[in-house]
This record gives structure tokens, sequence and C-alpha cells, in this order.
């Protein structure tokens, strides 16, 4: 077996793009320089890896155990670069975190010292809505996810970071009764939980909106086109300069946990390692510094 690491990546590629053109591209190869490498990987093997049938690339029962193989040697791999780079005191790799769009309040105080002290570390945060969130989770597209109510069907391991406090807000201190509620969207997890809420409190549903965003929502309730149940942690400044005003209504605030999330059992890389000690060492400074406010509320 003379196989090298390259053909295993170049393979993967193809696995994953089902197509030797999409392959090329991703790799910035030639086509037919990406072909030779496969070639030259499936010569290694008496047993087909891919099969071509009606000018489409099909994979086979092997060739995804070999792919499966493959991600784990080139996993391994780069394990070896990162040890080598941290025990040179350089930590470097990529950091991806996906997080429900009110997660933009909390997740960034838990990355901004981390990314200056490791500078090595390239990030990508996406800030999204709940399900795609969950989504990419489940696609292994992402190290960490952020979210405020835990998903039902994925096998999760997490770090609780900060209460999630919800409250009843109104643009007039006094507020009006009769005033629409503004929702976000269905599956969202601020949505589930003022239907909880209004369910449970018997109240009788008024004319509602549904707006994609906390943001959309916000500037709704700013304008006086209703009320909505709203995370505390997203209004600091509207109700410091009187924007918007928490309504008394019984039962609330509904308190939820915002929670860093991983699959159970993922190989977490040494950057996501790092990143993950980093929070739980550092989490009540943090807490401290950039939340005493809100803890206090």
């Amino acid at each position: 077996m003379n196989y090298t690491i390259h053909q295993l990546q170049i393979f993967l590629k193809v696995v994953h793009t089902k197509s030797v053109t999409k392959a090329s591209e991703q790799l910035f190869m030639t086509q037919p320089a990406v072909s030779i490498q496969l070639k030259n990987l499936q010569d290694q093997f008496e047993i087909p890896l891919t099969e071509i049938i009606g000018r489409k690339l099909y994979v086979t029962e092997f060739g995804f155990e070999i792919a499966e193989i493959a991600e784990r040697v080139i996993a391994e791999l780069d394990s070896i670069n990162f040890k080598t780079q941290a025990y040179q005191g350089i930590l470097k790799g990529k950091l991806i975190i996906s997080s429900a769009s009110t997660g933009k309040y909390v997740i960034p105080y838990f990355l901004s010292k981390f990314i200056e002290m490791n500078t090595g570390i390239d990030l990508v945060l996406d800030v999204t809505n709940k399900s795609m969130v969950l989504e990419s989770l489940k696609n292994n597209a992402t190290d960490f996810a952020l979210v405020s109510t835990l998903p039902d069907k994925l096998n999760i391991e997490q770090e609780l970071l900060i209460d999630n406090k919800l409250y009843l807000v109104g643009n007039k201190p006094d507020g009006e009764e009769n005033k629409p509620l503004i929702y976000r969207e269905e599956g969202s997890a601020t949505r589930i939980a003022m239907e909880e809420y209004f369910g449970q409190a018997g109240v009788k549903q008024r004319k509602r909106m549904e707006l994609t965003s906390n943001e959309g929502v916000k500037q709704a309730v700013i304008a006086g086109l209703g009320n909505s149940i709203m995370p505390l942690i997203g209004i600091q400044n509207e109700l410091l300069n009187g924007q918007l005003h928490i309504l008394e209504s019984t039962g609330l605030p509904v308190i939820t946990q915002w929670r860093l999330i991983w699959l159970k059992g993922k190989k977490l890389s040494p950057v996501s390692m790092a990143f993950l000690d980093y929070v739980k060492s550092e989490k009540q400074q943090i807490l401290e510094k950039n939340f005493r406010w809100y803890m206090d509320f």
C-alpha cells in the first residue's frame, strides 16, 4: 500500500461532492489531476471505491468505509500538527460556532479575550435562526452551537453559560392590554416560550404579528405596533433610554438557559478543546465583568 495523505484528501473531497469536477474546483486542481490521483488511490485496492453509472459517479459501500477511515486518519494528522504548534506556544486552526440570533448578545464576550490571546485562530461565527443552528450541528458543520433550549432528537453535551430571562415589554410603561402580540417565527425558542406562557396563563390571543428576527421584534415594539415577550439581555440600551418598558405580568420572567452545546462523542479539535477549557475556567470572571447588571436585574 503506497497511497498518500494527499490522495486520501482528494478522495474525501470526491466523496463529499460526488463529483470529480466539483472536487477539482474546490481543491483548485485541474480535473485530470484529480482523476489521476483518484486512479492512483484506486490502484491500491482490488475492490472499487467508486463506479460510474450513466455518466454519474457513485461511491461504493467499500468506498464509504475507506472514506470513514480516511477522515479519522486526516483528523489525527491535524491533531499532530495542532499539538506541535501548541507545544511551540502557537495555537492555530479554525473555530466554528453557530448561534441562535439573540445569542449575539452573549457569545462575543466569551470569545473576545480567547481570540485576542490566540491570534492564529480563525473564527467563524454564524448567527442565524434556531432551526439553522440545529441543522448545522446535526450535520457536524460546526464545532459548537449556542442555544437557549436543548434539541429533542440530538445526543449532545453542554456547558451552561447564563440564564436567559424573558419579559413582556412595550413602548409605554403602563402598557395596553388590547395591543397585538408580536411573535418570532415558528421554531424560535422565544416563540415557543411565549406561546407556552400565554397558553398556561389562559390569556386570550390578541391579533398577532410574526417577525423573523429579534431586532425586528424590538423595532416593532418601539414603534408601537404591539407588545412582545423578549430576552432581557438584548434590550438594555432601550430600557435605559426609555424606548422600551417591562410590563407587569404574572409568571414572568420566563427563564431558560443559554448553553454551549456540541455533539456527544464528537472528537474536538485542539482549538475547540482549548476554547471549551477557556470558557469553563473564565466563565465566572466573564459574567462578573460583562453581565453583572443582567444577573442583578
